[in-house]
């Protein structure tokens, strides 16, 4: 199974921001929509950066408050991840294991179209485990 099917079931909408904004701005956008990263988007690469909860967390504890009013380009990780919708499920899984990240974006011909989460794929991969589940049951009843 690959990530086009996370984005069928998900959606393909990402929530932005620029890497001139603050760390306070960042951290008021993930509360508000309850998300735990952003993708930083500087108009011209696909992705610039990716600033999670666990960055301000960071950020705050080694600069303190003063740091909310820094540019979140001070903080971000600038070299992203990616993969693209044909990208295998269990190799998702192993590339965020290894790199110990929790948020993969997207990126098909340039472009950003999508954000993939551990959540997602957690998600995805209950879903795969129930329905072969089903399946067995399903053969166990007909044979």
């Amino acid at each position: 199974m690959s990530v086009h099917r996370i984005l069928s079931a998900k959606g393909r909408n990402v929530v932005t921001i620029e890497p001139h904004r603050t760390l306070g701005e960042a951290a008021r956008l993930l509360a508000e929509r309850k998300i735990g990263a952003l993708l930083a988007v500087d108009g011209v690469r696909p992705v610039s950066g990716i600033i999670s909860e666990r960055d301000i967390v960071w950020a705050v504890a080694a600069h303190g408050p003063r740091a909310l009013d820094e540019p979140i380009s001070r903080f971000m990780t600038a070299k992203v991840v990616t993969c693209t919708t044909r990208t295998a499920v269990n190799d998702l899984m192993e590339t965020m294991t290894e790199g110990k990240f929790r948020h993969i974006p997207v990126v098909e011909d340039g472009a950003l179209v999508g954000i993939v989460s551990i959540g997602d794929v957690v998600k995805d991969r209950l879903a795969e485990i129930e329905a072969e589940a089903q399946a067995i049951k399903d053969y166990i009843a007909t044979a």
